[in-house]
């Protein structure tokens, strides 16, 4: 594990759950400027092993690491300060658990507590095509306050680039220093006309 020094509120949690785009979530671990609680489903680590990513790897980068059927985790408690949460990749049925305010693991209960607690509670979506189910959790979640983010990359940040030459890692970073920026860190770079 990182060997960084929690404090109070200095955490962010990042739940992997299954849904494709788990390299999303190293870029962020590396790219946080926080030590990172890292909790995974039981499906979000089936996906690390089906994309090639090592769970392990992201395990060693966090700073602290959470079993996911532990509800007694410090962050099942809304007194747990933290920075915010993202979970990355987040799979439609754990936006529906969210959007339901259910809390049977430790990812869904601690976004419940966020989402209480009036923290950023970011959730990167990958799901698509989208059912009208699906819209209509995304709409109770982002009323109750989460910020819902499919796994969209800023394509205009390489408008001017050779599409060949893009990487997939350069879209993902991309798109995961937006999420850093929702969470109050802002980006290394931004687009901006004319420049």
């Amino acid at each position: 594990m990182k060997n960084k020094t929690m404090t109070p509120g200095d955490r962010l949690v990042l739940a992997v759950t299954g849904a494709t785009g788990v390299r999303a979530a190293g870029l962020l671990m590396d790219r946080s400027p926080w030590p990172v609680t890292l909790v995974a489903s039981k499906w979000g680590q089936e996906v690390c092993a089906r994309e090639r990513v090592s769970f392990e790897g992201l395990t060693e980068r966090a700073a602290e690491v959470l079993d996911n059927a532990d509800l007694a985790a410090g962050i099942s408690s809304g007194s747990v300060a933290t920075v915010g949460m993202v979970v990355l990749p987040c799979s439609a049925d754990t936006m529906a658990k969210i959007a339901a305010g259910l809390g049977d693991s430790l990812i869904t209960r601690a976004a419940h507590c966020h989402l209480k607690e009036g923290r950023r509670l970011v959730l990167c979506v990958r799901e698509s095509p989208w059912t009208l189910i699906d819209i209509q959790n995304a709409a109770r979640a982002a009323a109750a306050g989460a910020v819902v983010m499919p796994i969209s990359p800023p394509f205009y940040m390489f408008a001017e680039r050779d599409p060949a030459e893009v990487t997939m890692a350069e879209l993902l970073g991309a798109y995961v220093d937006r999420v850093l920026a929702v969470l109050g860190h802002p980006p290394a770079r931004t687009w901006e006309p004319g420049k």
